[in-house]
Formats: structure tokens, sequence, C-alpha cells
């Protein structure tokens, strides 16, 4: 026999699939929607960094834009080129240079003649002094020479080290260009400051070289294929020295509009696991110079919201079903409930007519009845009477056969009782004291089985006040031991001046806001050279007040009036989610308490607990730890 489907089961197997359709849809557009978000405040966010580091390479460049032109001033410098072999004239300008360098913390300062030789420089006393060096096929001097502004990124020819030049054509009075002031600036700091900050940036120059970068990797990398012909120019001006300038490959690249990209890089590059990320790339033109500043954010996070959010979208999406699922199955049950009334009350009207033609016919088989009736009630009231002498008698008979079994169980008792006393007489008569007491205390477990003899007969119901009462010292050394891992990081002094009193709350509470309180002290003196708490306690008014302090940086103005909301926290990053002060507030007023903070004048801060007296306090409790 083939097997088929029935067109029922089909709908059950393929109802469940048409049921997830919107629960993936909504989810999907819940990640899509969040992601382009999530991108959208990145891209915010990089722009005003791009900007601001912009601004800083423009603020490292600029400082030193002077330098070169402010050697014209010095007439040392146009005698030494006017007459080179002057030695003792070399000597002074090459000192003069050397101090000027130092102060303005550059990496050279030299001078070239109109030859493009070097003349003097600040490094003349290091065994790879650029003395004698000739540098006319640096671009810096060529544009110098020509009475343009020489700006030059490149590796130096003689020490190797990376700078960024800055040449001035030296001129006279009539304009005439008699030499090139030249100063070697070093930009590494930027690189520096990036990777301190963590960000991930770097600067390509009008080649498409990265010349600067927060990932060492990522440097003298270029950013595109470079032609022969314009390696071959690289290597003429032996701008970056030897090296290979490798192509940084890219393993993908989308463009995500208004200049953005998202890129990955391939080949491990910029980190070792950056061939796993994507990022966020922004790039800013920088003002007077061909470079361009390239910020790489990664997306990781704004990945991992949107998938999150789409998660609670599609759980949203499935409750929602779930909700109108569960409705329509009420819906059902109650339209079939109205079926079946509408179809009792079809059946009740029926019977009702069948009723009314019985009626008739049973009318006269009552008159017929009634006489029978009669006769019957005369009947049972003479029987009735009868039951009711047999019940009267055997209620005496219970209560005769419970006096007895009462009378017997107690009536012995009650003789021991009598001897018990009499002996006990004369035991006190005789001076025997032990047996007497020995007596009196049989006598009183005797009394006690008369009185769950006849307690039998009686039933209470009694009620529990059950109040919580916490010891405050106990409290304290608990919620130290929670915390003690903390408190050997920290290893604060602790000074202690409070009573052993017992206050009305729930032991576990008052040791949850003590936890919270002492928790808030220690991540408060946590920078502090020499951490300090005090824990004290003090009757005020008819309540007592427990005060934790710290010598802490204290709550800032701008906080003091968000302390107690929900959510809200002055610790930074993922450290802190801001419930701890609300749950203790909400814990102390349930407990007819406060929580307050005070501010005291010398610094820190001074949560205090305050709770109705319950008994008097015992001792003081005061000591350092």
């Amino acid at each position: 026999m083939p097997f088929t489907v029935k067109p029922r089961s089909t709908t059950r197997l393929l109802l469940p699939l048409l049921l997830l359709l919107p629960v993936f849809a909504c989810g999907y557009v819940a990640f899509i929607a969040s992601e382009q978000a999530g991108i959208d405040r990145l891209a915010e966010t990089g722009e005003r960094q791009l900007e601001l580091n912009a601004r800083a390479v423009e603020s490292e460049i600029s400082k030193y834009i002077y330098l070169p032109s402010l050697l014209e001033l010095d007439d040392g410098i146009r005698q030494l080129l006017d007459a080179p072999d002057d030695l003792e004239q070399q000597r002074q300008v090459n000192r003069y240079l050397q101090g000027l360098n130092e102060r303005g913390g550059s990496l050279a300062v030299y001078v070239l003649d109109r030859a493009g030789q070097v003349v003097a420089t600040s490094n003349w006393l290091a065994p790879d002094s650029y003395m004698g060096e000739d540098l006319s096929f640096r671009p810096y001097y060529q544009e110098a020479i020509a009475g343009l502004p020489g700006r030059f990124y490149g590796i130096g020819s003689t020490r190797g080290e990376a700078g960024y030049y800055l040449a001035h054509g030296l001129a006279d009075a009539q304009g005439h260009i008699y030499g090139v002031a030249v100063v070697k600036v070093r930009l590494d700091t930027l690189e520096e400051r990036w990777s301190r900050a963590q960000v991930k940036a770097y600067i390509s120059d009008e080649n498409g070289v990265i010349i600067l970068s927060s990932d060492p990797a990522m440097r003298l990398k270029s950013l595109r294929p470079l032609s022969l012909a314009t390696r071959e120019r690289l290597a003429n001006s032996q701008q970056y020295s030897w090296w290979r300038l490798d192509e940084l490959r890219l393993r993908a690249r989308d463009s995500l509009g208004d200049g953005l990209e998202q890129v990955r890089y391939d080949s491990g590059l910029p980190d070792p696991v950056a061939s796993d990320v994507d990022y966020l790339s922004q790039s800013l033109q920088l003002d007077d110079t061909p470079w361009h500043l390239t910020l790489l954010t990664p997306l990781q996070e704004v990945r991992r919201n949107a998938l999150s959010n789409a998660m609670l979208a599609a759980a949203g999406c499935a409750l929602l079903i779930v909700l109108l699922i569960v409705w329509n199955q009420r819906r059902k049950v109650i339209t079939t409930r109205l079926d079946a009334r509408e179809a009792l009350e079809r059946a009740n009207r029926e019977l009702e007519l069948r009723i009314d033609v019985r009626t008739a016919d049973l009318c006269a088989t009552n008159e017929r009845l009634k006489a029978e009736i009669r006769e019957r009630l005369q009947a049972e009231q003479t029987l009735r009477m009868a039951q009711d002498e047999l019940v009267r008698a055997g209620k005496l008979a219970v209560i005769g056969q419970m006096s007895t079994n009462l009378a017997h169980e107690i009536n012995q008792p009650l003789a021991a009782l009598r001897t018990l006393s009499a002996n006990a007489v004369r035991f006190l008569q005789r001076g025997a004291i032990d047996t007497a007491s020995a007596n009196l205390e049989s006598i009183s477990e005797l009394v006690d089985r008369v009185g769950k003899i006849t307690g039998s007969l009686r039933a209470f119901a009694r009620g529990t006040d059950d109040t919580g009462h916490a010891q405050l010292h106990t409290a304290i050394d608990t919620a130290l031991l929670m915390l003690h891992p903390r408190l050997e990081t920290v290893r604060p002094l602790i000074e202690r001046d409070y009573d052993q009193v017992e206050l009305p709350i729930d032991q576990t509470r008052l040791e949850q806001i003590l936890v919270n309180l002492i928790a808030n002290a220690l991540d408060a003196v946590r920078e502090q050279q020499a951490p300090r708490l005090w824990l004290t306690g003090r009757q005020r008014g008819d309540g007592y007040a427990v005060e934790v302090r710290d010598n802490g940086p204290g709550v800032p103005p701008q906080a003091r009036d968000h302390l107690f909301e929900l959510f809200y926290t002055t610790k930074p990053g993922d450290a802190g989610l801001g419930l701890g002060l609300t749950l203790s507030a909400s814990l102390a007023a349930a407990a007819n308490g406060t929580l307050t903070v005070t501010h005291p004048p010398e610094g820190g801060a001074a949560f205090v607990l305050t709770l109705p007296r319950s008994t008097q306090c015992s001792s003081p409790d005061s000591r350092a730890s």
C-alpha cells in the first residue's frame, strides 16, 4: 500500500515553519536596523576623533615651521656660506645649530649651500654627522632652492632615521637665495599617543604609502599598487631608503556611503586577529600637507549589540505569536461554550413542554396520593417522636461513658497526688529535703498529666508575630568576611567604633546593606596612598545610626542628586550597574529606616544607615584593623 500524506497532517507539519518565518524576518530586520544605527553612531564619534587627531598632527608640524626661516636672521650663517673654508666660523655656526636643535626638540638642524652640500649641522660632533653630505637629490632641497617651502617625509640616508623635513631658502635683501636651512623633526610621538589611547589610525602620504601608524606592521606599506615609474622616482630620492613598500592587501572592502568604508585586512594585519575583524574606515585630508589621516574603528561590538537586539526582537515576535495563538484558542473555547449553552437552552424548552403535558396527568394522581400522604404523615410523626426519645437516651449514654472514662483517668493521678503530697509533708517535717523535692517533682509531672487529659477537651488557635532582629557587630563581621579578598587587595586601615546592639531588621538584609556600602567605600579608596575606612555607630534620637565613611575622592557634585536612582553609577566602563545603593535604600525603608549620604569637609563620603532601636546596647566595640 503506497504511503500517502493527509492534507491535515501536511498542515500540521508546515504550520510551525510558517510561524517561524515572521520570527526570523523580525530578527533580521532588527539586526540590520540596529547594525546601521550602531555604524552611524560610530561614524559620528569617529568624525570627531578624526578631527581631533588631525588637528594634533597639524599642531605637531606647525610648531617647527618657523624654525628654518629663523636661520635667515643669523649673519654667521651668511658669512659661513660666503666663506665655507672658515673653520672657526663653521664651529660657531655648528654650536649655534646644536643649541637651537636641543632647545627646539627636533632631530637635526643643518644648512646646505647652493650646491646641496651640508656646510653646518647640529650633529657635527656625532660619528655619523651630516657634515659634508650631498643632499641635492632630496626633493625638499630642490623645492627650497627654487624659493618654495620644502616639505618632505622620508628616511634619512645617513642614519636611516625617519622624520619630517622642513626646508627654507635663505635669501638676501634682493631675494637672491644663497643657501637652504633644513629642520628634521620626529613624528613618532603621534604613534605613541595613538597606542596609549588604543586608537587604530595611520597617515598616508602623497605616494599612498603609510608613513605613520599605531600598528608597526602597517608602517611603510602602500595602499595601492606602485607603478615602475613611481618606484624609480622613490628610489632616486631615497625617500623610504630601501624598503620594499609591499602593498597592504585587503580581504574585503565595502562602501557604506558618505566616505565610509568597511574593510577587512589580509595577512594578519593590522594585528594577529585583524583578518577576522571588520573595521569602519574614515579618512580626512590634512591641511598644508598632501597627507591623509585614516581612522579604523572595529565593528565587533556593533555586531554583538545588533545580534542581541535581533534576538530580543525575535523573542518579542515569538511571544506575540504565542499570545495570538493562546487568544485564538481561548476564543474557540468561548465559542464552543456559547454553542453548548444555546443547545442546552433548546433542550430545556423542549423539556418544559413535555413537563406541561405530563403535569396535567399527574394532577389527578396527586389528589389520590394526598390522602395516602396524610395517613403516612401521622405514622411518620409517631415514628419521629420515638426516634427523638432514642436520641436523647443515646446522648445520655455517651455522656455517662465519657464521664466514667474521665473519672477513671483522673482518679489515678489524684490518688497518687494525695499520697505524694502527704509523704512530702512528712519528709519536710523530718528534714529530708531531697526526698521531698523528688516528691514535688513527681507531683508536678502528675499535674501536667491531668492538664493533658483535660486539655484534650479544648483547642486554641494561636498566631505568631515573626519579626526579624539583627546583631550589628555580627553583621559587620560577616560583611568584612564576605569582602575579605577585596580587603586583601586594597588593605585599608579600618577603624571601628560601635555598640553591640540589636536592630529591628532581618540579619541577612542588614548584612546585604553593609556589604554594598563597604564595597563602595573600598572602590573609592582603591587609588589612595593611605586608604582608611571608619565603621561607627551612635544613638541618634529614637534610632541608631550606622555610618560607613572613607577617605576617597568623594562624590562629584553633579552626581550627588542621582546616587540613589536606579541604574545610576559613577564607576567606569563595564565596572559597574548602579543597583547597590538603590537596593540598600529600599531594604532600609522596608525596615522603617533611612539611608543617606553626607560629604565631610575633610574629604571622602559617608553613608549613614538609621534604624529604630529594639534593645539597649550591651558593650561598645571599638578597634582598628
